[in-house]
């Protein structure tokens, strides 16, 4: 009997308590799932972050496996060609940048791309005794690349790497994963990460509630330690049939 891998997926997006607009933006297809997180204080964030996620709406399409990473490349860098035919066309969004992390999938095949500090977790519920929860991304911070960055007021946690318009070292990370029935994954913006502890989330994921309820969930979390930021999930559960 042939086994086929499906996808299941929930999203989320909250403004937060405190900021006055949402500079988040996701996008939840059938084989493409993105979370984008404009760059707040930067000039139009949010335009940064919906002109990358529409771009990258062309390219939920099916793609052989083999193909993943470079389909997934060829994408962000048309993605990174709108914001800079955005800033020819309005010299005055010069400056505004985005985060993103994606996810594009093909069978039991997966490519996961991430550029400055939006998340991909991991929760592989069969076969594992702890769900332990495995970051896939890594953040694309100051803290990772300059010896002693803690000392520096800031430095840590400030970004090395994100969507601006410039291919000058913004390209994005490509991690293969293969998908098993019953995995977990989580895309999110730093409005979760950086406030919700991770032994929460690790928790809420390793639940047995519907991607809805985890999405719905997480939000919550997020607004419970004061909703201090823009905050967007996605939540897609991996099945069989």
């Amino acid at each position: 009997m042939t086994v086929t891998i499906t996808v299941e997926a929930a999203s989320r997006t909250h403004r937060g308590l405190v900021r006055r607009r949402n500079e988040d933006s996701y996008s939840q297809g059938q084989w493409l799932y993105v979370v984008a997180d404009g760059l707040g204080g930067h000039v139009a964030g949010d335009i940064a972050s919906s002109t990358v996620t529409g771009a990258l709406k062309a390219y939920d399409r099916p793609a052989q496996a083999k193909d993943l990473a470079s389909f997934m490349g060829r994408a962000i860098n048309e993605a990174s060609e709108a914001l800079r035919r955005m800033i020819r066309e309005d010299p005055e969004l010069a400056g505004m940048g985005t985060t993103l992390v994606a996810l594009l999938c093909s069978g039991g095949e997966a490519i996961v791309a991430n550029v400055g500090d939006s998340r991909a977790y991991l929760i592989r519920r069969q076969g594992s005794r702890d769900n332990a929860m495995l970051q896939i991304s890594e953040d694309h911070t100051y803290e990772h690349l300059v010896a002693n960055a803690g000392t520096v007021p800031n430095l840590g946690e400030r970004l090395a790497r994100f969507l601006d318009g410039r291919d000058d070292g913004r390209s994005p990370d490509l991690t293969p994963l293969q998908l098993h029935p019953g995995d977990r994954i989580l895309l999110c913006s730093d409005g979760l990460s950086s406030y919700v502890p991770r032994e929460q989330i690790r928790a809420t994921l390793a639940s047995n509630k519907s991607p809805e309820e985890v999405a719905d969930q997480l939000i919550d979390l997020a607004l419970e330690q004061g909703g201090h930021d823009n905050v967007t999930v996605i939540v897609l559960d991996v099945t069989q049939r």
